[in-house]
């Protein structure tokens, strides 16, 4: 599977991070419309947030590198865990399907509470959670441009695969889009 992975390019940060024409509140009442902007955001601008990720990950990694490494392994290990019981027991899956973000608010509770346990509250706030935060706040709050649209296409037909479409179907975020795109193209064929 990493073989046939690509790296997503870093976006122009004109277009990552322009003026405010570029961005609006999102709709909180349509959650399928909200949440189908957080996802194309992801998958289109997935090199933009890598890059602001590591970023505060290395500030807070120089302050406290030990939290931070400790952070990040309980995070990856809860998440993994996660994913594994999702694929194992079929309610796990269905609710992390129908409500990624609870899935992954779940995977940050349960990783605050084991850091708890071991004095990393401040690092796991600032190095995991702050990061994610800021990037859930743009990707619900920046409008798509045609090019995103296209480039999300491409990747949910499968002709490409990139980081974020991985922990995406691992989320169970891309069987439906394909679906609807399989449909589409079958519906075009039969005509």
């Amino acid at each position: 599977m990493a073989a046939k992975m690509e790296l997503a390019p870093l976006r122009p940060w004109d277009d990552f991070f322009p003026g405010t024409d570029r961005f609006a509140k999102p709709e909180f009442a349509d959650l399928a419309k909200w949440n189908n902007r957080v996802i194309n955001n992801l998958m289109y601008y997935q090199t933009n947030y890598f890059a602001v990720a590591v970023v505060v990950f290395l500030i807070v990694g120089f302050m406290n590198p030990f939290g931070m490494f400790l952070g990040g392994a309980v995070v990856t290990l809860v998440f993994a865990g996660s994913v594994w019981a999702g694929e194992n027991k079929a309610t796990i899956k269905n609710f992390k399907k129908k409500n990624p973000t609870l899935f992954v608010f779940g995977v940050m509770v349960t990783s605050y509470f084991l850091l708890s346990l071991c004095g990393g509250v401040l690092v796991f706030i600032f190095g995991i959670t702050f990061p994610l935060l800021l990037i859930l706040i743009h990707a619900s709050l920046r409008l798509r441009n045609m090019k995103n649209r296209l480039e999300n296409k491409i990747e949910g037909v499968g002709l490409k695969k990139t980081p974020m479409g991985i922990i995406m179907d691992l989320l169970d975020q891309q069987e439906d889009r394909i679906n609807k795109i399989q449909d589409i193209l079958e519906s075009k064929l039969k005509e």
